[in-house]
């Protein structure tokens, strides 16, 4: 079994702040492939099952690049909610705006020395992620290859109600039932969305253009993201393109906790399923 090398790496995030990340690899710096990693709302590149997806990719032949987006509120641990008004202010644009700087670095071979650019690269990601990578995809002409789990289909998530009360607040209070930490929301997002809602972070225009193998994995015990998101996202992405696996008993995590506690079945089935993807599409 191949040796993995973690290698830390740092940029400008969108936001001004440090962008943190790491790169996994187990393969000579030949320029090989790379798959980039992106997670999802109040998750972060050392939450749960991210390492050992990470790795997984690593010993199989890829680079593994994951980051913490600049607004997910984790400091330099990696661990803790230690920057909450960073992740006060995060947008759906600077998400995308992150990943474009991780991709762009990547692909200059700027990211990590002394590693190469890769001959071609996959996205993947997780929830708010996923719909990231989607959005992401289709503006990268390099990218092979998407491997979403349990992608939202839509970036508004929020009820009139809600949105209503959160304006004449000012901010949204978010609790983090992993860890306990309630984290401030402010309308940067709302803002965000009103702008750019219906072009730029349109999840369901994006699918509908997406030309590279993609496949859509979802648990159909998910009790953040409803599975209809995963059917919709497979729909909009035609025949022939998308591949949708959903898993039985799956949760929106496949059963993974932070901190790490070990894998579950749903997890080892979303694993297998989404390294043998970029193996097939990458390698």
């Amino acid at each position: 079994m191949a040796t993995v090398r973690i290698i830390a790496f740092e940029l400008e995030g969108a936001d001004g702040g440090p962008l943190r990340g790491e790169v996994r690899t187990g393969a000579a710096q030949d320029g090989g492939p790379a798959v980039v990693i992106s997670h999802g709302f109040k998750g972060f590149k050392n939450w749960g099952f991210f390492p050992h997806l990470a790795t997984r990719l690593a010993r199989a032949g890829m680079t593994a690049v994951s980051f913490d987006f600049s607004g997910s509120g984790i400091g330099p641990d990696g661990e803790s909610f230690s920057e909450p008004e960073r992740f006060g202010h995060a947008t759906f644009s600077n998400d995308l705006a992150d990943l474009h700087r991780v991709i762009v670095a990547l692909g200059g071979g700027t990211l990590v020395e002394p590693l190469a650019p890769p001959g071609t690269f996959g996205l993947f990601g997780h929830s708010r992620g996923g719909a990231t990578a989607v959005l992401s995809a289709v503006n990268h002409r390099g990218c092979a290859c998407l491997v979403t789990w349990a992608a939202v289909a839509e970036t508004m998530r929020w009820d009139p109600g809600t949105i209503r009360r959160w304006r004449a607040e000012g901010k949204l209070d978010v609790v983090n039932a992993r860890t306990g930490d309630v984290l401030p929301l402010y309308t940067d997002v709302l803002d965000d969305l009103d702008a750019h809602r219906s072009k730029r972070l349109d999840v369901l225009g994006a699918a509908r253009t997406i030309a590279m193998p993609w496949l859509i994995v979802h648990g159909d015990a998910d009790e953040s993201v409803p599975v209809s998101d995963a059917i919709t996202l497979h729909e909009a992405a035609g025949s022939g393109v998308a591949e949708l696996k959903v898993i039985e008993g799956g949760s929106h995590t496949f059963g993974a906790r932070h901190p790490w506690g070990g894998s579950t079945p749903a997890l080892d089935e979303a694993m297998d399923l989404s390294v043998a993807w970029f193996s097939r599409h990458l390698l």
